[in-house]
């Protein structure tokens, strides 16, 4: 199959965008640095439409500043993922995703076999280096390309696809089935399908990893053993309908938004091209200034006075990472994309026992991708003959676009 990606993929990626609010070139950030400054946490979910809560039902509402995030983040006992067992497991079956401690940790340690360092280095050698160099390559005589299409959006999905040791000739319908699980927010029984699917193609293939291991993450899940517990086949379905949506989505967006903010700010990518020492804190700006996913829920286990706000128990709790990421008491000038500003840790991966797992993974496909990019495709900059681009999203933002040229 090429690394190209299909038409399939791109209209199911299309109509998610259009499902989750990717309209033009509207950002959010005004209207949540306005929230920021009025409170750090509000009753309902403004930014999605949710002015007020309702005088009875369900009770929404939003943490916006960094530190109010991230006390969400870390009190797991009263911000409960509980809330993600009926949203996600009728999508992706029983992941840890909802699971609470005790037996969260006890499973994300069995989870974490599947990211160890001694794997990673030998995937970064044999599967993500050899793939990102050859996307690459088979560009470079072309002198122009979208590098969304052609390089943020396909390399991830390929890598994650990769890992599960799922054969050519599938990844495309992979991709396409993966979005629409993802996109459940706007057509939920398309996501359902999706899911479905999925999971009928992932049966197969753990059952031959359970007779013939292989050197992949599968093979690795269904061998974790920690003082005898090991994970069940449907968390495992679970892990593999999760992996694709939650790691590669993310990192196609976060490198496209990191390309955008390099390519608009000339000065900034020749001193990167130069000096490669500044590629890690030029992947975190780039998370820290166009997060690739806003929000993140939870649900509260008891009543709580919260940063002055009384939230009642069985409440659900958002949280903006976008907004906390653009926190003007934390960073001077957030709006600016600035790889050069003082280092502090952002959020973009979440925080506390729920962070993201596979971060070192994402850190790792955006430093090959970038190094290659910057070694293949000499004097990379805009075409000037293209549209103007743009990031775009109220929910997961990145450019739909991003037309480049070189020498």
């Amino acid at each position: 199959m090429s690394e190209q990606l299909s038409q399939g993929v791109k209209d199911a990626q299309a109509k998610f965008d259009a499902g989750m609010g990717a309209d033009g070139d509207a950002s959010p950030y005004p209207m949540l640095a306005e929230l920021r400054a009025q409170a750090p946490v509000h009753p309902g979910w403004k930014e999605m439409g949710i002015v007020e809560n309702p005088p009875d039902g369900q009770q929404i509402f939003t943490a916006y500043s960094f530190d109010a995030v991230k006390a969400v983040f870390t009190d797991n006992s009263t911000f409960s993922t509980k809330c993600y067992e009926a949203i996600v497991r009728p999508l992706q079956g029983p992941t840890i995703l909802e699971m609470q401690e005790p037996e969260h940790q006890v499973y994300r340690r069995l989870h974490e076999f599947a990211f160890a360092r001694p794997s990673m280095r030998r995937w970064e050698a044999e599967l993500v280096r050899p793939l990102v160099e050859r996307t690459v390559e088979r560009l470079r005589e072309n002198k122009s390309a979208d590098l969304v299409e052609e390089v943020f959006m396909p390399i991830p999905v390929r890598v994650i696809a990769a890992l599960i040791g799922l054969p050519e000739t599938d990844i495309g319908e992979f991709h396409r089935l993966a979005i629409d699980l993802l996109g459940f927010h706007s057509d939920m029984d398309s996501a359902l399908r999706a899911s479905a699917q999925l999971k009928e193609y992932f049966v197969g293939i753990l059952a031959d990893r359970r007779r013939s291991p292989r050197d992949d993450i599968v093979s690795v899940l269904a061998e974790a053993d920690i003082d005898g517990v090991k994970m069940s086949d449907e968390q495992i379905y679970g892990f593999m309908r999760n992996l694709l949506p939650a790691g590669a989505e993310t990192t196609s967006r976060s490198t496209a938004s990191l390309a955008f903010g390099l390519l608009t700010h000339p000065d900034q990518l020749a001193a990167v091209i130069a000096d490669r020492d500044l590629l890690p804190q030029a992947i975190e700006e780039g998370i820290r200034w166009e997060t690739p996913l806003l929000n993140f829920m939870r649900e509260t286990t008891r009543d709580i006075e919260f940063y002055g706000v009384s939230i009642p128990a069985g409440s659900t709790m958002s949280v903006n990472l976008g907004s906390a990421n653009h926190d003007e008491s934390r960073w001077t000038l957030p709006e600016r994309f600035d790889i050069f500003r003082e280092r502090k840790p952002h959020i973009g991966f979440g925080h506390g026992a729920h962070v993201c797992l596979g971060m070192h993974l994402a850190r790792l496909e955006s430093t090959i991708i970038f190094n290659t990019l910057f070694d293949r495709l000499l004097g990379l900059r805009l075409d000037p003959d293209a549209p103007e681009p743009y990031i775009s999203g109220m929910f997961f933002r990145s450019p739909p676009h991003l037309r480049v040229v070189w020498d």
